[in-house]
């Protein structure tokens, strides 16, 4: 079992190197961008919940946990209708996403108590920090390639450590990013949980920078280039365990941030682009536009006639009337599901479609 150290144990001069100061600039330079196009969404909960659902997907892949665009949307819209497992375990990646945003847009904190809640969210269980030892990690062929710390006494001083080094700008003094590196494999690591550390850690990736100001809501979602890169991902967690290799490691969570802030950026521009579209053919086209009506539209992918009543307050009837509206001009589709009707957002899952499958 390899001895887990506090990370402020670290040289923060080892990751002065210019290449990593090079990398360092260039994703920082993506990420600002990034941060200033998820502005021109006015309405910031269309991005939560449309690129949310597409990271709580990625991110469950990792675990083996896979489910397809139309059965994530399918449940999204109506979850008793359905019982896919994997889509509700995806879907309460999200959920969980949602808590931690919200604990660390209230308190500006990323704490052992949040990320406990966070697993919680994720597991629907009550079990906290690892109490009973025998946890290892296997690699394909069963082989045991690490030991996390066993005793609860080492892994809740362990998360204490991790903690301070989160919230405190002055336990070790380095770029957020690379603080953001550092923390995801130490959290990894210390594996506190019995089930969803890897889910965990990649929530608490996008909410540390939110934390740090990097970003005003939770958009960027480095789990499809994990899923595109696995191989270095594992390797390269093992290799810092093995050989101390913490440059190396950096250097692949920086490409990653870099590489899926441009990722993001086109899309938060396709998105933007084909609500104005819908916008302005909708409030031409119609008498009943509305700017509560393109939030509905863009904020499910599948919408239903009880959620178009919800947020525009209006009768069933009305609803009904709107969206069978909506689908004769092709702007919708409207599909039926055993008892119930539901419209797709054509624009908008071509779009999503597009970064997935």
């Amino acid at each position: 079992m390899a001895t887990l150290f506090p990370l402020e144990t670290l040289d923060p001069a080892r990751f002065d190197a210019p290449r990593i100061l090079k990398k360092l600039a260039s994703s920082s330079r993506r990420l600002a961008e990034l941060k200033g196009v998820a502005a021109s969404i006015p309405n910031q909960s269309i991005l939560i919940n449309t690129l949310g659902l597409q990271e709580a997907k990625d991110s469950s892949a990792i675990e083996n946990i896979v489910t397809t665009h139309d059965e994530l949307f399918k449940d999204d819209v109506d979850p008793e209708a359905f019982a896919n497992p994997a889509a509700k375990e995806v879907l309460r990646y999200r959920q969980a996403l949602r808590v931690g945003f919200e604990q660390v847009r209230s308190t500006g904190l990323l704490t052992s108590n949040h990320i406990i809640e966070i697993q919680r969210e994720l597991e629907r269980n009550n079990a906290g920090f690892r109490k009973l030892p025998g946890t290892a990690l296997k690699d394909g062929a069963g082989r045991t390639v690490y030991t996390p710390p066993q005793e609860p006494e080492e892994i809740v001083a362990l998360m204490r450590d991790l903690e301070r080094f989160m919230n405190d700008p002055a336990v070790f003094d380095v770029d957020p990013l690379i603080k953001m590196a550092l923390m995801h494999h130490q959290f990894e690591s210390i594996h506190p949980f019995y089930d969803g550390n890897g889910r965990t850690g990649r929530i608490l990736n996008v909410l540390y920078l939110v934390k740090e100001g990097l970003l005003d809501i939770p958009v960027l979602y480095l789990s499809q280039h994990i899923v595109q890169n696995k191989g270095d991902y594992y390797r390269l967690l093992q290799t810092v365990r093995d050989e101390d290799t913490w440059e190396e490691w950096v250097l692949y969570m920086l490409e990653a941030v870099e590489v899926t802030a441009q990722q993001t950026i086109q899309t938060v521009q396709a998105i933007h682009g084909a609500l104005m579209d819908y916008k302005h053919r909708i409030r031409d086209e119609h008498k009943f536009y509305s700017q509560d009506l393109i939030n509905n539209l863009f904020t499910h992918p599948y919408t239903k006639i009880d959620f178009v009543q919800r947020d525009l307050n209006v009768s069933r009837l009305t609803a009904t009337r709107y969206l069978d509206a909506l689908a004769a001009s092709g702007f919708v589709e409207k599909q039926k599901i055993g008892r119930s009707n539901y419209y797709v957002n054509l624009a908008l899952t071509r779009i999503l479609l597009s970064q997935g499958e």
